[in-house]
């Protein structure tokens, strides 16, 4: 597995390790995703249950709350169940 970090700056001014895998959430449509890397100024966010990654800047990206972060891998795991 590679692992890849890339320093970002939030929307609350703080520096975030944007991990890739990690849980992170888009502030502009509150939509969940996971990192996936960056390219250029962009932050790439993927679904967490897979599709089309999009581009985010840096600072439209926060870190999830313990209860969304719980929440998102609750329905992860739901849809993945029974398959």
């Amino acid at each position: 597995m590679v692992t890849m970090t890339a320093s970002i700056h939030d929307g609350d001014g703080q520096t975030v390790s944007l991990d890739v895998g990690a849980l992170v959430v888009d502030r502009r449509s509150g939509k969940l995703g996971v990192g996936m890397g960056h390219v250029g100024p962009y932050v790439q966010l993927r679904p967490p249950c897979g599709g089309r990654e999009w581009d985010v800047p840096p600072e439209d990206v926060r870190t999830l709350t313990p209860t969304e972060e719980l929440s998102a891998k609750v329905a992860v795991a739901d849809r993945r169940w029974g398959r």
